[in-house]
Order: structure tokens, then C-alpha cells, then sequence
């Protein structure tokens, strides 16, 4: 079996918030009105929702995609289709890719 390490690019960019969250303008951006405020789409980082915002969207694709989170720990993700098996750990930003499947392993490697 191979294992494969993955870092996805500006994971914590990529989850949905949950409520409205509003932020001061960057200097500059508007100057005619600098007292108005800029309401988040998506998280940033530092923000403190951010890492459980990515965990929430990397769960819901992984969930869609078929694996079943592991009963004894949250970040553990398995699939078995057609007998064979594929496993995803997932580390802060980090996805940790096994199993026997090479092509789900190939096609997750490709999507994240």
C-alpha cells in the first residue's frame, strides 16, 4: 500500500461561515466612506471560526464522496467500494491518503 501526503492550498480560505461576520475596510479601499465595514463571505485566516469552517467543508466532501468518518476518531475517513479499500487522515490542512483503491486515491489526490 502507498501513502500519499497532500497539503491543500488555502484550506482555511476555503469554509462557509455559519453567521455574519463583519470586518474594518482594509485602508484604502474605500476612502470617501472609511467608517463603513466589510461583511466576510468566507473565512480568513486567524479568524477564529476558520479552522472548524474548513473541518466542516472537508467533512461535507468527504461524506458526499462516499467515506464514513472513523467511530473512534473525528479525523479518520473510510471508503470501501467494490472491495476495496481507501483511507483519508485528515491534519489541520494536511490530508494523509491510503489504501488499495489507487484510482479513488488518484481521483482525491486530483480534487483537493
Amino acid at each position: 500500500m502507498d501513502l500519499w501526503q497532500m497539503d491543500v492550498k488555502n484550506a482555511f480560505l476555503h469554509g462557509e461561515l455559519d453567521r455574519d461576520i463583519y470586518i474594518n475596510q482594509p485602508q484604502g479601499l474605500n476612502q470617501e466612506k472609511p467608517n463603513f465595514v466589510c461583511k466576510l463571505k468566507k473565512t480568513l485566516y486567524g479568524l477564529k471560526q476558520a479552522s472548524r469552517a474548513w473541518y466542516g467543508k472537508i467533512v461535507e466532501f468527504l461524506v458526499e464522496s462516499g467515506y464514513h468518518v472513523g467511530p473512534a476518531d473525528s479525523s479518520l475517513f473510510v471508503k470501501v467500494q467494490g472491495g476495496k479499500l481507501s483511507v483519508v487522515l485528515v491534519y489541520v490542512d494536511d490530508l494523509f491518503i491510503t489504501g488499495d483503491d489507487k484510482d479513488e486515491i488518484n481521483e482525491q489526490g486530483q480534487t483537493c
